[in-house]
């Protein structure tokens, strides 16, 4: 039981620190995310064809 009462306040603790980002940070992040799933996209592109010429 105490360590469900320690789980509750850690988590209002978390919640109450949390914020709504800024449309600024919101873009940044959206952004950053665009380009890491681009560069895995190209990544995996390549090995696809490296495999598909060796094949």
């Amino acid at each position: 039981m105490e360590n469900l009462k320690t789980f509750y306040h850690k988590c209002i603790r978390v919640w109450k620190t949390l914020k709504k980002p800024s449309k600024k940070e919101f873009t940044m992040t959206a952004k950053i995310s665009a380009i890491g799933i681009v560069i895995l996209g190209f990544i995996g592109f390549i090995i696809s064809i490296i495999i598909g010429f060796f094949q």
